[in-house]
């Protein structure tokens, strides 16, 4: 008990002596040291005292579906720091590879008595994919925001990136480049973002099939398998729906004994980390990583502090930047 209450002292910044007034629901303690020190409790691990565990912390989840890809990262980074400028702890969760299941993660959160969560990523955004620990938190009350496209179901408010107008960036930026063959390599099928990609490919290319497109999981070895399919098939332009699958795309035509870009050219989504550093610099269309960040805070601090569901999307407009994968389409 004795190292319990100087860990959770040290975590808040107060005495043993205020920690046990918390504990034992003395008065005596402003509300917000009474805060901290429930906080800090939590993010210790240490479980409330029962008379405590109705009242939510101000711990907020942050779950991401992977930390691979630097964009998630890079979102994580902008969310916490906007979270402790709030009043909140941010409680990272992140999936890895035979790891925690994302509904082990949400029933943890939901134990921690967190006051919100935030989603970057997830099943959420798969149409085929079960969505019952989602219900969960939306039967608790308990407020969420999405960080880009979900089902519409779930009805929790949404921070995006328009997909429409990245697709058409990148479609227009290939095309001024004498690009005719242009493919795109997107997520699943379920994928709603990447749905909102194709629709808006098809609408700007006149499609009438998907001859042009592939499928795949988000990871450059399955990028490099869609890829390899287009380039076969002709394509001197492909447009892909994550940096990562875009590194997969030069990795397939490199093995295919083409150059990038003097035979294909490539645009990834996402502008994250190093993407200056490869081999070339690879053009991508650029996620306002920290605006949207901020942006979830926003709409999950205005749910917690105001009470009430929001079924808001928010979409933010992305930017292209021209580096040195994509050129003139070849003769």
């Amino acid at each position: 008990m004795t190292k319990r209450l100087a860990e959770v002292a040290k975590k808040a910044g107060v005495s043993e002596a205020t920690v046990s007034r918390v504990l034992n629901g003395r008065d005596g303690v402003s509300e917000a040291t009474r805060a901290s020190v429930l906080t800090a409790l939590d993010v210790l691990g240490y479980e409330r005292p029962t008379k405590l565990r109705g009242e939510r912390a101000r711990l907020v989840g942050l779950v991401l579906p992977e930390l691979q890809n630097p964009i998630f990262p890079a979102l994580a980074e902008v969310v916490t720091a906007s979270l402790a400028q709030r009043g909140f702890t941010p409680a990272l969760c992140a999936r890895t590879i035979g790891g925690v299941p994302k509904s082990d993660y949400v029933e943890m959160l939901l134990d921690h008595q967190v006051s919100g969560v935030i989603f970057a990523g997830g099943s959420y955004a798969l149409a085929d994919a079960s969505h019952e620990h989602y219900r969960r938190l939306t039967d608790r009350g308990l407020p969420v925001v999405l960080v880009n496209a979900g089902v519409d179901e779930l009805g929790f408010p949404r921070v995006s990136t328009d997909d429409a107008v990245a697709v058409e960036q990148a479609f227009g930026h290939l095309r001024s480049l004498g690009h005719e063959r242009i493919g795109m390599v997107l997520g699943p099928e379920g994928h709603i973002p990447s749905r909102r990609k194709l629709a808006a490919m098809v609408q700007a290319a006149g499609w009438a099939g998907d001859d042009w497109v592939e499928r795949s999981s988000f990871s450059m070895e399955g990028a490099r398998v869609a890829a390899t399919k287009l380039i076969e098939r002709g394509a001197t332009g492909i447009i892909c729906a994550s940096d990562v699958l875009a590194l997969g795309a030069i990795r397939a035509a490199r093995r295919l004994g083409r150059a990038v870009p003097a035979d294909v050219s490539v645009v990834g989504f996402d502008d994250s980390a190093f993407m200056t550093c490869t081999d070339p610099p690879l053009t991508t269309v650029r996620q306002p990583i920290e605006t949207m960040g901020q942006s979830a805070v926003d709409l999950l601090v205005t749910q917690i502090e105001e009470g009430g569901v929001l079924h808001d999307e928010l979409l933010f407009e992305p930017e292209l930047v021209v580096r040195g994968s994509t050129g003139p389409a070849p003769r």
